[in-house]
């Protein structure tokens, strides 16, 4: 009871949430027109229209306007150069009712935000508390919404320097607080220190919990299978599609998933496996927020296959590959997973005749049921690679346990009767412990490898 009461009141509401009012945005895009922070798989357009699907996803959120502004320095204080900047101030100031800027970057400074927030007369955010307030948002479990509040501790700490800079010009230096010996500074990273130890200690237990979960399955020998992709890329709805589970209702919306969750279906063998759905990635998501959910991203580096689902509609597609496959290179993840990912090419019905230019892509439409037979054979011929499981037909008497032990054990998938001697032939998919058990158990059992 303690320990719940402690986790509730980390969870409370956080000092940064931007509230439940609505928010009316203008989203200002620093366009980079040379130099290395242009990137040559997008436009300054396309980066528009996520930042706008980012606004549209929170609820009371309408942009009010777009803005693409050149800039050769997005780092510099003011973002952008003097004049551009005069014209950007006044084009905002005469937007009707404008509450809020979204400053398509990925990080603000805690003294730039201040800046801005002075020169324009609304709040300001940058990609950073942008997907952060998504995440708040979408975060379900207990585990989700300790992640996201890890993941404020850096703003929080940003925003206490901003506050210490200004008690301080208004009150002549920092003053020390009731004759502790301490700033009021160092109480408040004190303060920031505990919690952070807090959220990490509780994330931990909940970290030991699945590890037990995790071993109870490798137990049961279920092969998983995770399933990622850039968010919104179709994963929840290719999984609904593989397992037939109605439960799932996919949404159309970034970062409509935010905590793992696992599926069991059977694959053409009839051997079982179990599909997980992860968070989605973003291009230029901040180090911290991947960093903070590591712990549930922390669930693929013991799948048995990785399926790399790719929306083929989009038309950053190539930048949106290339962004997941540097986050999974970043995971640490074992190189044998990383070299038989599955790339799988979905929303296909959208586009007429479509034929993958990468070997080994696999074309789908996960919402008409397309290219998924072939889907499930690719990811079982893997899945026996990646698990050493054998296909072979034995020779078994029907009078004794072995069918029965067969059925628990492995995955049965034909039974040939021979009436006139009382055996049978069954054709099974076993694993390798459960394979050297049954030879123990029976060793006058004839066995037919492929």
């Amino acid at each position: 009871e303690e320990d719940e009461a402690a986790l509730e009141e980390l969870l409370g509401p956080s000092p940064l949430a931007p509230g439940p009012g609505a928010q009316r945005v203008a989203i200002v895009h620093p366009a980079v027109k040379w130099g290395p922070r242009k990137s040559p798989l997008t436009t300054a357009e396309l980066q528009t229209a996520e930042a706008v699907a980012l606004v549209d996803t929170l609820q009371n959120w309408t942009v009010l306007d777009k803005i693409i502004i050149p800039t050769k320095n997005p780092n510099k204080k003011f973002v952008f150069g003097k004049g551009n900047f005069q014209v950007l101030t006044e084009k905002i100031k005469k937007l009707p009712h404008v509450t809020a800027v979204f400053l398509n970057v990925e990080r603000i400074s805690s003294l730039t935000k201040k800046e801005l927030e002075s020169a324009w007369g609304v709040k300001v955010f940058d990609r950073y508390t942008v997907v952060l307030h998504i995440f708040r948002c979408n975060a379900r479990t207990k585990e989700a919404k300790l992640q996201v509040a890890l993941a404020e501790i850096p703003l929080l700490r940003s925003s206490l320097k901003n506050e210490v800079s200004q008690r301080d010009q208004q009150r002549g230096g920092s003053r020390y607080i009731m004759g502790s010996g301490e700033t009021f500074l160092e109480t408040q990273n004190r303060v920031l220190k505990e919690r952070e130890l807090k959220i990490r200690n509780a994330l931990e237990k909940l970290r030991r919990k699945r590890t037990l979960l995790r071993t109870q399955r490798r137990k049961c020998e279920f092969p998983m299978v995770s399933v990622m992709g850039y968010t919104n890329c179709g994963k929840t709805t290719l999984i609904k599609a593989l397992t037939g589970e109605a439960g799932l209702q996919p949404r159309d919306q970034l970062f409509a998933t935010l905590d793992i969750t696992a599926h069991a279906a059977y694959l053409p063998s009839h051997m079982a496996v179990i599909y997980v759905d992860t968070i989605g990635f973003l291009t230029d998501l901040p180090h911290n927020l991947v960093e903070s959910f590591s712990a549930t991203l922390e669930e693929v580096a013991y799948s048995d296959l990785i399926v790399h689902v790719r929306d083929i509609t989009h038309p950053e597609t190539t930048l949106q590959k290339a962004t997941v496959l540097s986050v999974l290179r970043n995971l640490n993840l074992p190189s044998h997973l990383l070299d038989s990912i599955l790339e799988v090419h979905n929303k296909v019905d959208l586009i007429e005749r479509y034929k993958p230019t990468e070997e080994n892509a696999l074309a789908i439409s996960a919402l008409l049921g397309h290219g998924l037979e072939e889907l499930k054979q690719e990811i079982e011929k893997k899945i026996l690679i990646a698990t050493g499981k054998k296909i072979l037909t034995v020779s078994i008497n029907l009078e004794g346990p072995q069918l029965s032990w067969l059925y628990k054990e492995a995955a049965v998938q034909e039974v040939e009767v021979m009436p006139e001697d009382g055996t049978a032939r069954v054709k099974v998919i076993i694993s390798s412990s459960a394979f050297s058990r049954y030879k123990n158990l029976f060793p006058s059992s004839k066995i037919f490898m492929p």
